[in-house]
């Protein structure tokens, strides 16, 4: 929620007879004669940010070094105070009592862009960013996960942390508001105690006190490194977490994107393998650096430049949709429309699209959100000590990233994008995707299976077989549309374990009824196809 203070008439009269500070960003052209090389990374990235590279076969490349710092220090010559710099997108920040520091620079030879991104007068904040973040008390099974037992049950994440995976060894960065209080609650005990913390840093205001600022991003961490047995859960609690503050709550500027994007860039040179941002971009308080629809392409705004370009590192990006259905904007924010970012959504505990869950496609058509998870009732810690139910795509991403650091953690030799595709390729709609969810609500476990190798022929995408109604009651009928002539069908329904449930055969033909689907069966299974020359299996979901 973002707070405004309203000032008396003589802070008022003050505030018109101090000059403004105002906050620009500044695109360089290039990076030409920079003091740093590709040759000698480890000037500005860590040991452990260059492995990723190397296990991925991710190339160093121009994008990874610094700003030139001839082209900063020219800058500086003004009377300019300096905020920060982005490697990825090649600019500066800074900040200024002047009004229009474009007039001086924009005609010098390395200055390729100037933007206002801030005000320091007070306004009124466009909208409350973080508003669907209280839900209702609720009624659940209380066993070691306690009332969390929903979200990560959901996922099927219990099949890791049974076995051991729960982040360990995992680097996750929590970009986001603040973190009140994440300090002494007793949900991070655990992560203090146990050097999981590996530190903090603000980019909004590196002189506060870090953790007496916004709440937000400590409930966001709960969700996976939350650690109250019988009561939180989180999906990733032995995960080792970098705290990140990015978001200024009492305003919203598109200077908040740019402190995003220096964000992403410190989470990279530190090593990190996963981003969570539950925070998105679309209206500020300037309306004249509003976006548009048509900037959701996955592409164009600067805070999903940088998203993609951390996904490019061999990091996974997770993104909250957003909590704009039930508004009039009602479509996803950035940087959840990233080409190469986990935009996710939110659902209930019955898997419905959450009523306030953002809208996509992306505006080029692309599918978005990517997946979901439970951002609706689900359970966070509060700043004041309670464990209680929250409402927002803010809670789905973390919940899902959470679940993902364990799957990586049991994978190590796969690369992000294998990462990504086969949450994508898990989903409970994986083969009807939509715009409210996406490919929906992934089994992890069958994650699992789908990046080991021994089991890669469980699934396919259907090419000559179209199988509907899917979701399934009872019947179902399969369709056929290749050209291969064949005298009868053997259809075999599986479990996600490989288990044979029951088996038909059937006449050749283009359409054949399949009946009597066991009454007993709920969640995903298999269709495994086979004719005399052709086998094909087609993912099915039963309720």
């Amino acid at each position: 929620m973002k707070y405004v203070i309203l000032l008396f008439c003589f802070s008022f009269v003050l505030a018109f007879q101090l000059k403004a500070q105002n906050y620009y960003w500044i695109a360089f052209t290039d990076k030409n004669d920079t003091e740093y090389s590709l040759e000698n990374p480890a000037d500005y990235l860590s040991e452990r940010s260059i492995e990723r590279r190397e296990k991925q076969n991710i190339l160093i490349d121009s994008l990874d070094l610094p700003v030139n710092k001839v082209y900063i220090d020219s800058v500086l010559t003004l009377d300019v105070q300096y905020v920060h710099s982005s490697k990825w997108l090649n600019g500066m920040t800074v900040e200024t009592e002047l009004d229009s520091l474009g007039k001086l620079i924009l005609d010098w030879s390395f200055v390729d862009e100037v933007q206002r991104t801030k005000s320091d007068v007070a306004t009124k904040s466009v909208r409350n960013k973080f508003e669907d973040t209280n839900g209702e008390s609720v009624s659940i099974d209380t066993s070691y996960y306690g009332q969390s037992v929903y979200q990560m049950g959901m996922l099927n994440g219990q099949y890791f942390h049974e076995n051991n995976y729960k982040g360990q060894g995992m680097h996750i960065a929590v970009i986001d508001a603040g973190f009140l209080n994440a300090d002494n609650l007793s949900a991070f005990d655990s992560l203090w105690t146990n050097n999981q913390i590996l530190g903090t840093k603000d980019f909004v205001n590196p002189e506060s006190n870090f953790f007496e600022t916004y709440y937000h991003g400590m409930s966001v961490l709960s969700c996976m490194g939350g650690n109250i047995p019988g009561s939180l859960i989180g999906t990733a609690p032995d995960a080792s977490y970098w705290l990140i503050r990015s978001e200024d709550s009492s305003t919203e500027y598109i200077i908040e994107e740019d402190n995003w994007v220096v964000a992403a860039e410190f989470a990279d040179s530190v090593g990190v393998d996963i981003i969570n941002s539950s925070l998105g971009y679309y209206q500020f308080d300037d309306e004249d650096t509003d976006h548009t629809y048509a900037d959701m392409d996955g592409k164009t705004t600067r805070v999903t430049q940088a998203a993609n370009v951390a996904a490019s590192r061999g990091m996974l990006v997770f993104s909250s949709a957003g909590n704009e259905r039930d508004d009039e904007w009602q479509r996803i924010i950035a940087p959840s429309d990233g080409d190469a970012v986990i935009g996710v959504g939110a659902v209930d505990v019955n898997l419905n699209p959450a009523y306030f869950t953002s809208a996509g496609p992306a505006s080029d058509g692309d599918i978005k959100p990517n997946v979901a998870a439970m951002g609706f009732l689900t359970i966070v810690q509060y700043p004041n000590g309670m464990v209680s139910v929250a409402n927002g795509t803010s809670f789905s991403s973390p919940v899902l990233a959470g679940m993902a650091a364990c799957l990586w953690q049991k994978n190590p030799e796969k690369t992000q994008l294998e990462i990504k595709e086969a949450i994508e390729a898990s989903g409970h709609q994986y083969l009807s995707p939509d715009s409210l969810i996406g490919y929906g609500v992934p089994d992890m476990q069958l994650a699992d299976e789908l990046l080991n190798p021994t089991s890669a022929e469980i699934i396919s995408r259907n090419s000559y077989w179209t199988v509907y109604p899917n979701p399934v009651i009872d019947n179902i009928v399969i369709q056929y549309s290749g050209n291969i002539e064949f005298n009868e069908v053997n259809i075999s329904l599986i479990n996600v374990s490989g288990q044979l449930l029951k088996s038909w055969t059937k006449s050749a033909g283009n359409k054949i009824a399949v009946n009597n689907i066991p009454d007993n069966l709920n969640g995903l299974f298999f269709l495994k196809i086979d004719t005399e020359n052709y086998s094909e299996i087609v993912k099915l979901i039963k309720y």
